[in-house]
């Protein structure tokens, strides 16, 4: 499909989505499954500090931008066939974060292919681990990030790709197509990216602080607070907070636990809650502060009440060196039972006009070259108020990520979570 940045259908204010999503979310389409996390791998071997050695107690070497990693194809868990016949007719599943995908696209994708297509959402990643090992499950599509791929593919829960279904490939910046955490993308295609700040009702926010973290610790806003129900995000914001800014993925105990303290803090200062639905709470007015990822922001236009303007949302944008900059990828599991369509969803969502739809749903970058920042914002994808949430490719240079731990460095981290939620 050609791509014309200039085509009039494009050049429009404010896209809304092809069916407002909290339509989608009461008619039902998003199919829940029980919950539950457990560790993927048992523990081994002594913990260094994260980067320090090439496994990090892990029985694979942990992936690094300094240190990339090509991840092994086994005679075991090999990739489908080239010139296969895709699967038609009944159910293609996904296993995603919920709203993440346009159902537009999923719509058109299921009718071109006489496929009802339905999804599992999940919170994070540990309930993503526990859903896609769950006895009997089998998902088409999954969407796992750098700090959980090697050890998805080591433990033969996703395929290996088979590039002659996936041509669009081509369409994405030239850092996804070999990505350190996946040299020569043998496993994964990057599907979006984003930062994480802080996202504010601007018309009862007078004034942001330097540090913009800190109001999620003013008392003026207690009972309308939010951190990101993720344990990878919520603790490194805390460790920026606290200027521990050398390592987000760090192993040392007495940072994790500082870090953890002042989460704890919130719970009886302003009553914190958990969740990931920025983009819906604070347009709406359930929250004034939520710590939110760039997309939230975004997507935030599409949830304000009637006669209300983008003006009021605001983001707060950490500075290039402590910003925490991510993306998430698209992968098949292993269980797949539609693997030679799961290719041509992705090979369709590395589309430039199937990418824009999506993104005209979800707020999230797709990092395709002619979907440049400059492009959408000029095409009033996103507001001028909200500029500052747009990702560019320097970010990743001067900016923080989450990378795959030791396996002791992740109980480090899942201890700590668990004490703060066990109060929150």
């Amino acid at each position: 499909m050609s791509f014309d940045p200039n085509d009039p259908a494009l050049r429009h204010r404010r896209p809304r989505p092809q069916l407002a999503r909290r339509d989608v979310l009461r008619g039902g389409l998003w199919l829940a499954v029980g919950v539950g996390a457990a560790p993927l791998l048992a523990a081994c071997g002594n913990d260094q500090a994260s980067g320090q050695s090439a496994s990090g107690g892990a029985p694979y070497q942990l992936a690094r931008p300094d240190k990339p990693v090509k991840l092994a194809i086994k005679d075991s868990n090999p990739p489908i066939d080239n010139g296969l016949d895709p699967e038609e007719g009944g159910t293609f599943n996904i296993l995603n974060y919920a709203d993440y995908m346009a159902p537009g696209v999923m719509k058109q994708f299921g009718k071109a292919h006489n496929v009802s297509v339905e999804v599992t959402p999940y919170n994070n990643y540990d309930e993503m681990l526990a859903k896609i090992r769950q006895p009997g499950q089998s998902f088409d599509l999954v969407f796992p990030g750098p700090s959980v791929l090697s050890k998805m593919a080591y433990a033969d829960l996703i395929q290996p790709l088979n590039h002659s279904y996936v041509p669009h490939l081509a369409n994405v910046w030239p850092e996804y197509q070999n990505p350190w955490y996946d040299q020569g993308a043998r496993y994964t295609v990057p599907y979006t990216i984003y930062g994480t700040g802080v996202m504010y009702r601007a018309d009862r926010v007078k004034s942001v602080p330097e540090v913009g973290y800190d109001l999620l610790w003013d008392k003026q806003y207690a009972g309308k607070v939010y951190v990101l129900d993720d344990r990878q995000e919520a603790i490194a914001m805390s460790l920026l907070r606290n200027k521990i800014t050398d390592d987000i993925n760090t192993s040392n105990a007495d940072d994790v636990k500082r870090a953890t303290d002042s989460l704890i803090e919130l719970i009886s200062l302003v009553n914190v809650k958990t969740d990931i639905n920025a983009y819906s709470e604070v347009p709406e007015g359930t929250a004034t502060v939520h710590q939110c990822w760039s997309g939230d922001v975004i997507a935030g236009q599409y949830y304000l009440p009637k006669k209300e303007t983008p003006e009021v949302l605001g983001y707060w944008r950490p500075a290039e060196t402590d910003y925490v900059v991510g993306s998430d990828n698209i992968a098949i599991p292993k269980s797949a039972k539609k693997p030679v369509l799961a290719h041509m969803l992705i090979n369709d969502l590395l589309d430039n006009q199937i990418g824009l739809k999506n993104f005209g749903w979800n707020g999230y970058q797709p990092p395709l070259t002619k979907l440049s920042a400059k492009f959408l914002t000029d095409q009033g994808y996103i507001p001028k108020n909200l500029a500052n949430s747009v990702v560019v490719p320097s970010d990743f240079d001067k900016g923080h990520t989450f990378y795959e731990v030791s396996p002791s460095t992740e109980s480090l981290w899942q201890t700590n979570w668990a004490r703060f939620k066990a109060g929150a």
